[in-house]
């Protein structure tokens, strides 16, 4: 081979590995840092909910619905939020209600949001993915009373 095709392997090959190291040092970073979202993009992906206005005296828990959610395993048992008409957030990040000290669970993993008198359990997007009773979450799906929500090492419980 001519000196001039040996060079162009070389540069080749440095630029691949260049490459590499970039995609590598963005992973890290949306993972400690989490990933921009475009408020548009995610005000369009969210399922479209018309709300009605809030009574003046607390509303009473309807049956059949969850309640709280703990988590059931792992350092942090005992730890929960009670369900109401916000989402909550389950992740490592500091802007989540269920803060995570689990390092297979990304900065914002998964949510239950309320949609048409319904809980629902999605994934954020996670890297080692989210299991509603054993099942991969791909897309939002209802939450029972009695089911376990597994985020890497740590599973959560829905309660009434």
């Amino acid at each position: 081979m001519s000196e001039l095709t040996l060079t162009l392997i070389k540069l080749g090959f440095l630029a691949l590995l260049w490459m590499f190291v970039l995609a590598v040092l963005s992973v890290i970073r949306s993972d400690l840092f989490g990933a921009k979202v475009d408020s548009r993009a995610a005000a369009a992906a969210a399922p479209q909910v018309t709300r009605t206005p809030k009574p003046a005296k607390p509303a009473k828990k309807r049956k059949g619905l969850p309640g709280s959610l703990s988590i059931a395993d792992g350092p942090q048992a005992g730890v929960g939020a009670s369900l109401v008409d916000e989402p909550v957030i389950i992740g490592r990040g500091s802007d989540c209600q269920i803060r995570l000290d689990d390092d297979y669970s990304s900065t914002r993993h998964a949510r239950l949001f309320l949609s048409e008198g319904q809980w629902w359990v999605e994934d954020l997007g996670s890297t080692n993915g989210t299991y509603l009773d054993g099942q991969r979450v791909t897309r939002p799906v209802p939450a029972e009373i009695g089911g376990s929500i597994r985020i890497g090492r740590t599973t959560l419980n829905i309660a009434k």
